[in-house]
């Protein structure tokens, strides 16, 4: 919430600094703040659904809500980015006297801000994609602020006016590289995709050395949130057991899919001499 206050006030500084003194950069600087400030305002949602309880029609309850204030998030980013780009190359080709003087004071100003809001959400970035998608936001526009103001004292010191163009073409692209890392991340977990860092052959290999077991099919492993990832599959095993047989190696397949993968959800279906197909991937 302190972040979301401190990129409305940036935002309408820059806007007005950026009409006034004629620069594109600080414009573009003041745009993806706003954009910042949409951002916090979905992942501040976002994150206080996530914490709601599940319920009998929502199972799962509000987990995957920070899941999808990233992929909006790093999609909005590319977005601007675009957008950006297209103006710079316009400005370029047709460049413009620019109140330098103003552009530096406001980037001071955007940097002091956008820097204290970082600090705050550096810690839990490390641990959550939703809070990891605004972080990204904040840091990459106290670095356009950083350029801004390097273009402002070019500006005023040696009348580089296209260096404004230069600047927010310079930030747009980086804006693409970091969002694309993002998007990419958060739509492999709302398409279910098995974690980059699990290899499924790898767990084949380990559960069939659990002597009862004769193999592992019809794999499904998904994330469905960042933390916690579900493993389901069909065990056959070489003898008829008991129920409380079966129990003693869901405890050690359980011990194996989380200490050694980092699977902490598993649901197991034990199966006898059952005739279905037995490949590690069966298309539902």
């Amino acid at each position: 919430m302190i972040s979301i206050l401190l990129n409305i006030v940036i935002t309408a500084a820059q806007v007005v600094g950026g009409l006034i003194s004629g620069s594109l950069s600080l414009l573009s600087d003041a745009l993806h703040n706003f954009s910042d400030v949409l951002s916090l305002i979905i992942s501040f949602i976002a994150n206080k659904l996530s914490s709601k309880e599940a319920s009998v029609s929502k199972t799962f309850g509000y987990k995957r809500a920070e899941i999808i204030a990233a992929f909006i998030n790093a999609a909005s980013l590319i977005v601007i980015a675009v957008l950006l780009i297209k103006e710079a190359v316009h400005r370029f080709l047709n460049p413009q006297t620019i109140d330098s003087t103003l552009v530096i004071w406001l980037a001071v100003l955007a940097i002091i801000g956008n820097g204290f809001s970082v600090l705050l959400m550096k810690a839990d970035s490390k641990t959550n994609m939703n809070m990891r998608s605004a972080y990204l936001h904040l840091f990459t526009d106290m670095l356009a602020s950083v350029a801004v103001l390097i273009g402002g004292l070019l500006m005023k010191y040696y009348q580089l006016y296209w260096v404004d163009s230069v600047l927010t073409a310079g930030i747009a692209i980086y804006l693409i590289v970091v969002g694309y890392d993002l998007l990419k991340s958060s739509f492999n977990v709302l398409m279910l995709f098995t974690p980059h860092d699990i290899v499924i052959k790898d767990i084949v290999e380990t559960v069939c050395k659990i002597k009862e077991v004769k193999n592992i099919h019809h794999i499904h492993i998904w994330q469905l949130n960042e933390l916690e990832v579900h493993l389901e599959a069909h065990v056959e095993f070489y003898e008829n057991i008991s129920l409380s047989e079966f129990d003693e190696v869901l405890t050690k397949i359980e011990k194996v899919a989380n200490d050694e993968f980092n699977i902490n959800h598993i649901n197991i279906q034990p199966e006898f001499n059952r005739k279905d197909p037995k490949d590690i991937i069966v298309q539902d």
